[in-house]
């Protein structure tokens, strides 16, 4: 059961009808224990609507998960937002780098994802209208972003994640995440490194492509 420490983010606009359809599609299919098969694009659908469901739906779990263990993660414990020893991700403001605590990056994260999310620009909510062309590159940073959330949960935040017993939604998330991620180019061999021994643990089957 999952605990939280403070108020989750919500998305503003509504979506299509064809994204609630494809949503339920995906939800279906997992529910059968099919992960596999719940990341491969429909027959007939439209690959950027496909991305967009994904979108919401990694934010929403992403956030649910880093908001169960928000208490633990704080200034003092994690100074540095880092992947495990090697790793340390900076905030790029213009064109300087920031050092930054593990909350306040995430946070930060968490809200340029729903800055994106929530603009009809670039998620378009209403029939017809199309995606912008550099939606992909959008939906790119947008999982960039969301897999170092994973990974900083995943490297220093596992023993809060066990004791909450959420070990197994935190795997079965991260699982449905990486072959997604996979599945449609959306994360290049250098973002994942720091996670290499997690995915060859749950998600063997991707691992090659990241050689």
């Amino acid at each position: 059961m999952f605990k939280s420490g403070k108020t989750i983010r919500h998305i503003k606009k509504p979506q299509t009808q064809k994204q609630i359809m494809l949503e339920e599609h995906v939800q279906k299919t997992l529910g059968i224990g099919q992960i596999e098969q719940a990341v491969l694009l429909p027959p007939g659908e439209d690959l950027n609507e496909w991305l967009a469901v994904h979108c919401l739906d990694f934010f929403k779990e992403s956030q649910l998960l880093y908001d169960s263990i928000a208490e633990s993660c704080t200034k003092e414990s994690c100074p540095v937002m880092t992947a495990g020893p090697q790793f340390e991700y900076r905030w790029k403001e213009g064109k300087e780098l920031f050092s930054l605590p593990a909350n306040e990056y995430i946070n930060k994260c968490l809200d340029y994802v729903q800055q994106q999310l929530d603009d009809e620009a670039v998620f378009p909510c209403t029939v017809g209208v199309p995606f912008p062309k550099k939606f992909q590159k959008v939906v790119q940073m947008i999982f960039k972003r969301l897999f170092r959330v994973y990974a900083h949960i995943y490297l220093h935040h596992l023993n809060q994640i066990t004791q909450l017993e959420e070990e197994p939604h935190l795997n079965s998330s991260f699982k449905h995440f990486i072959l997604f991620a996979t599945e449609f180019n959306l994360l290049d061999k250098k973002e994942v490194t720091p996670m290499m021994c997690v995915i060859h643990l749950l998600v063997p089957s991707v691992e090659s492509k990241y050689k």
